[in-house]
């Protein structure tokens, strides 16, 4: 076998391996509990927190490839490789392939919405437009440009892999729900930064929730959570929708702020994350043959 067909193969087997006890890792408490621009933040890490481990070892494994000659001295038995692949690879092929039907598949009227992962727009239907006032209109670009302001429709995205990749344990799902809910209250809080009117807000959301259900109604099916779309929404379930609408009809918080930094929170995350994964990467080089050889032989 190919070194660099085992390494995939171990990345898969070890890392799901690893994965496992992380994925019950708890969701950030609920909006109540702290302003939602920081749940918002402890939220998103949150989603990636049970696959560092993961993402430790596929480092420590690459560390091991690279002294590892090519091809590898043990290869494992293709039974055997079939038994410990297939549960894990089943899991890594329906993310992908949801992640990919999100991006090809045919896009639906969702009334008011930021679309596009790498330049995102606001798209504000007409249809829905002419049932809003100005100040309501004026309130939802707002919104949705503070959307396009974070790249939220690739955050989305790439939210969805990730609790996919965790699939079928609903710790995964719960943890994308909240952040899904405090995204939409953080963007509410940086529209109203910004001088939109909270009932204006407030009316946005309901009238998009009425425009979206009367699309529905003769299509039971389809689905207005958008928690399978690759772009960012005004609206969310029904708890969600009743405590945003109390929010934003309340007086508005003293806490409320523009846009945080999105590149000082990646130089963060790099700062922390890529000495851990070079350490990993520099472990396996020295040590890896130590444990990988007598896996390959209980294998083999």
């Amino acid at each position: 076998m190919e070194r660099e067909s085992l390494l995939s193969i171990l990345i898969m087997v070890l890392g799901g391996l690893v994965l496992q006890p992380f994925v019950w890792w708890p969701a950030a408490a609920t909006a109540a509990d702290l302003p939602p621009a920081q749940l918002e933040r402890r939220s998103w890490r949150r989603l990636w927190y049970p696959l560092v481990p993961a993402f430790l070892v596929a480092a420590w494994l690459c560390g091991w490839a690279l002294r590892e000659p090519d091809p590898v001295r043990d290869p494992l038995d293709p039974w055997v490789v079939l038994a410990v692949w297939l549960p894990f690879g089943l899991v890594v092929a329906r993310a992908l392939v949801r992640a990919a039907w999100s991006l090809l598949r045919n896009p639906v009227d969702c009334g008011v919405s930021t679309v596009g992962l790498i330049q995102p727009q606001v798209v504000f239907s007409p249809f829905l437009a002419k049932q809003l006032d100005d100040g309501v209109i004026r309130a939802a670009l707002a919104h949705e440009r503070a959307h396009a302001a974070h790249r939220d429709p690739l955050r989305i995205w790439l939210a969805q892999l990730v609790t996919d990749l965790q699939w079928p344990w609903p710790r995964a799902a719960r943890r994308l729900e909240v952040w899904l809910e405090a995204l939409e209250l953080a963007r509410d809080d940086e529209a109203r930064a910004e001088g939109a009117d909270g009932a204006d807000l407030a009316a946005a959301v309901l009238g998009s929730v009425r425009y979206l259900e009367r699309l529905a109604a003769p299509r039971p099916a389809m689905r207005l959570t958008g928690t399978q779309l690759a772009h960012a929404r005004l609206t969310g379930d029904a708890g969600s929708l009743r405590r945003r609408v109390a929010r934003l009809l309340a007086p508005a918080s003293q806490q409320l702020r523009g846009a945080s930094s999105d590149i000082g929170s990646l130089g963060r995350a790099a700062a922390l994350w890529v000495p851990l994964l070079l350490t990993a990467l520099a472990l396996g080089a020295v040590y890896g043959q130590l444990l990988i050889r007598p896996l390959l032989g209980m294998t083999s």
